[in-house]
């Protein structure tokens, strides 16, 4: 007889984007080549000081526990850092540092949310959101959202949806997977409904065009701040993000973390420091070359047929419409990209992975080389034809 698996562990679902990644590696184990635009995996080096600072610590003993919190001159820095981008104070007390942001979400999620609860988020949205919150016993509440205003979450829709049972409201700026940069004036609506917000800023630097993030920190509201060095800094691997958390909400955090994590790598916290200090022409460079990859990535995708309205203003996703390569799947964008993936070699990530509203899209990163994107648009110009050419 199987094992009981408990209810958590059921409500989880595949997170698709990963699901792509591993059936494409084991392609590349049995030869194949595939071009991959399905992961959000910078393509960039980390700061060089980062990585010295790591391996000096390490070669200098930095490898046992820190307080659960993190060590106090890397709080310390990430509150100077957050004063010199958004001209806010942070208290150092307020800053957690985690192993990654999703450790920092599931802290946050397990703090607000019993069984039976809501939270309420833009949909599409980060694929991971509704799982950490079905994980805590909770319901995700999706409020669709779409090209034509940008993906501004609308808080009248969001004010209509707030029940009783209604704990936070997830915002993500720029977001994943569509790029979007929320307006002030939308994000100080939303803080005015009176609940906390959980917002997501692990792609701030990465933007475009002009575009102008606001932090939530920037609005007084109770919000929990997730934010990290995986995606500006190139530091997926490290695992090293933080929250920036209310006052009133620090002591269960701490004990949260104790209880699951500990502590972040002692070692890794070091190469975060370096970053802070000396990782700005890191970022820069990333941004110059993110830009470029967009427009690359975007022309190309519009001369396949795919329909993408609009540049994305940060981050480094295009979402793109696919349904007319889709009809063939009934509109299947999961069937889609693996048929994609297979035929054509380029991994995608399936628009149903970011909830309802992504259905028939296919979502593209475009933090790869130039090389990596022309391959692929070459590649799905041969096969979507066929595709097209074979729907039902």
């Amino acid at each position: 007889m199987p094992a009981h698996l408990s209810r958590r562990s059921r409500g989880l679902r595949p997170f698709l984007a990963m699901e792509v990644m591993e059936r494409a590696f084991a392609m590349e184990r049995a030869g194949t080549r595939v071009a991959h635009l399905e992961i959000g995996e910078p393509d960039w080096d980390p700061p060089a000081a980062a990585a010295a600072a790591c391996e000096r610590a390490l070669r200098d003993g930095e490898t046992h526990y820190t307080d659960s919190r993190g060590l106090p001159e890397l709080r310390e820095a990430i509150g100077v850092h957050l004063q010199e981008r958004f001209g806010v104070t942070v208290d150092p007390e307020r800053v957690i540092v985690t192993s990654g942001t999703s450790p920092a979400m599931l802290l946050a999620f397990s703090l607000l949310v019993d069984p039976g609860d809501e939270v309420i988020l833009g949909s599409p949205h980060y694929p991971c959101y509704p799982n950490f919150i079905r994980y805590c016993g909770g319901t995700p509440v999706e409020i669709a959202s779409d090209a034509a205003s940008g993906y501004q979450l609308d808080p009248d829709a969001v004010r209509r949806a707030v029940t009783p049972r209604t704990r936070a409201i997830i915002v993500a700026s720029p977001a994943n997977p569509t790029g979007a940069v929320q307006s002030e004036e939308t994000l100080r609506s939303l803080a005015g409904i009176g609940l906390p917000l959980v917002s997501d800023e692990i792609y701030d630097g990465l933007v475009y065009g002009g575009a102008k993030v606001t932090s939530a920190l920037q609005l007084g509201s109770d919000a929990f701040v997730l934010d990290g060095f995986s995606k500006r800094y190139g530091m997926t691997g490290f695992r090293l993000g933080w929250l920036v958390a209310p006052a009133w909400a620090l002591r269960p955090l701490q004990i949260m973390q104790q209880n699951l994590f500990i502590s972040a790598n002692r070692f890794v916290q070091y190469a975060g420091m370096a970053a802070l200090r000396d990782g700005a022409a890191t970022v820069a460079a990333a941004r110059e070359s993110c830009a470029r990859r967009r427009v690359l990535l975007v022309d190309g995708l519009r001369e396949l047929g795919f329909d993408v309205p609009r540049l994305p203003d940060g981050a480094f996703y295009v979402l793109a419409g696919a349904r007319r390569f889709a009809a063939r799947f009934g509109g299947d964008s999961q069937r889609l990209a693996f048929e994609i993936l297979e035929r054509a070699h380029v991994g995608t990530t399936p628009g149903v992975d970011f909830g309802a509203a992504g259905e028939g899209m296919l979502r593209f990163c475009y933090a790869v080389s130039e090389e990596t994107i022309a391959q692929a648009l070459t590649r799905l110009a041969r096969v979507l034809p066929e595709l097209e050419a074979a729907k039902t």
